[in-house]
């Protein structure tokens, strides 16, 4: 591990009725200890996972809009309002690795297409000529490697469940040189061996094991009973419409 830990400050501008310090995960934050080359954060929409990604990356040197070090665009709404409050402990540090944000993988795309000779790292064409979920996986096998952090915010979101298998084998093939922090709803990505889970839904965040996540009970819970978890769904849809 390069990451050992984070720690946040509280600055006097900070105001705890405002955001991102109305999340309750980011309010109770004081220091976040990792102990693995690969960690999860899980949890809600809305339950700061994301936020805090996005503020490790910032203090990493990356675009928050999606990239390296090396990567200046921007993208509106791309600003991370906790960055500046976060400290980092490293040892060492590295300075090179890679933030994947979703949302705007699109504006990262089209800022690769800029690049002379840019192309070869990204698996020798256009990731606008590829779809979605190739275009990540590209991403994945050309451009990751060596001594680096890679901080992924929902990996998921462009995969088939065979290229999250296939993002996981990648991890695997990559984690005795490199450390990676995702934030995921994915119970496929959650399995991963040896791998510490961040539960976002607790508050302070906690460790968490994998059996017990609401992602990988819920998924369970549906693949044995569908048509039972079906039937209660519909019914209470039902209620709610008669009320």
């Amino acid at each position: 591990m390069y990451l050992k830990n984070i720690s946040l400050e509280r600055k006097e501008d900070a105001d705890p009725r405002e955001y991102p310090f109305s999340i309750p995960a980011v309010r109770s934050l004081t220091t976040l200890n990792f102990t693995s080359n690969v960690t999860f954060f899980v949890g809600e929409n809305g339950s700061g996972k994301s936020t805090l990604l996005e503020a490790i990356a910032y203090q990493c040197g990356f675009n928050t809009a999606g990239g390296g070090r090396s990567n200046a665009y921007e993208v509106d709404a791309s600003a991370s309002a906790l960055g500046r409050h976060l400290r980092l402990s490293w040892m060492p540090k590295v300075t090179n690795g890679f933030f994947l944000r979703a949302e705007t993988f699109y504006n990262f795309a089209s800022h690769i297409d800029t690049l002379p000779g840019s192309l070869p790292y990204y698996g020798g064409r256009s990731l606008h000529a590829q779809s979605h979920g190739e275009a990540f996986l590209s991403l994945f096998k050309h451009r990751f490697g060596g001594r680096a952090i890679y901080l992924l915010d929902e990996p998921e979101a462009a995969l088939s469940p065979a290229r999250q298998l296939a993002l996981l084998r990648i991890i695997h093939d990559l984690e005795h040189d490199a450390q990676f922090i995702i934030a995921t709803h994915s119970p496929i990505l959650l399995g991963y061996p040896g791998a510490h889970i961040c539960d976002f839904d607790a508050v302070p965040i906690r460790g968490i094991r994998y059996e017990d996540t609401l992602h990988y009970l819920l998924t369970r819970r549906f693949l044995d009973n569908r048509e039972r978890v079906l039937q209660e769904l519909f019914e209470d849809s039902e209620d709610d419409d008669s009320d």
